[in-house]
């Protein structure tokens, strides 16, 4: 790996993007993403490693648009209205088992800044820095770090190829350079979260393979992976059989 110069941590922050019950197995009649209930370990590593530490959840309207009990239209469009895509079934519903973060994350208030989402019934952002599909409508998480002078943003979260990939793309976009953790993150089909990591990589994100390739990368180490696993294997994986975004 070649070296590159060193990042400094105090200007960096770690972000835990959707890290909910409702994308795992403890949650099997929601959107469980598989194995989505293992990445709080490197979640835990990658923060301890930088100065900042932010997060999001989805927080669902239990009368939302976009809820379906139909199989047939899980992850299909045909939702009316500008602020919504998908059909999905009920998840992360407020208050719910579902909505909160998995065992061994921090509570919310324990967190710099946290983003709750997708609470009116006809919105379903899936990133984390605007409540609109439209990126009109900031959550504040963008202008938060950078009135820090935050300049690298360590990602990890659920699911690699919905709300983390948007969220990812959403902070590259706006000048901030994002170091996509993928032990921290787990997708839900191969193919897709194999495009999803080829979108970041070609947006200019640097990809880590876990927390250790991370601090390597902070002390001028390394440059993170320029290429990943074409079939999308690995932590990110997922299983083509999984429905949940």
């Amino acid at each position: 790996m070649n070296s590159s110069p060193a990042i400094d941590p105090a200007r960096c922050a770690s972000f835990d993007v959707d890290a909910q019950r409702t994308f795992t197995p403890l949650c099997p009649d929601e959107l469980p993403v598989p194995e989505g209930d293992q990445i709080v370990a490197e979640l835990n590593a990658q923060a301890a490693l930088l100065r900042w530490r932010v997060g999001s959840k989805d927080a669902h309207n239990p009368q939302a648009v976009w809820i379906t009990d139909d199989a047939a239209k899980i992850g299909q469009p045909g939702v009316p209205g500008p602020h919504v895509e998908e059909h999905w079934p009920a998840h992360a519903i407020a208050g719910s088992e579902g909505f909160r973060l998995l065992p061994g994350l921090p509570h919310p208030a324990e967190y710099d800044f946290f983003v709750w989402k997708g609470v009116e019934p006809d919105m379903h952002p899936y990133g984390a820095c605007y409540h609109d599909l439209a990126e009109r409508l900031s959550t504040g998480v963008i202008e938060w770090l950078k009135a820090r002078d935050v300049t690298h943003v360590a990602v990890g979260g659920l699911a690699t190829d919905f709300c983390v990939k948007a969220t990812v793309l959403q902070l590259q976009q706006a000048g901030l350079q994002v170091l996509l953790n993928q032990a921290a993150c787990r997708g839900i089909a191969a193919d897709s979260s194999a495009q999803a990591l080829n979108e970041m990589r070609n947006a200019g994100v640097i990809v880590c393979q876990n927390a250790a390739e991370l601090a390597s990368l902070l002390a001028g180490n390394g440059q993170g992976s320029a290429k990943g696993p074409a079939n999308g294997s690995g932590n990110d994986s997922g299983n083509s059989g999984s429905t949940s975004p």
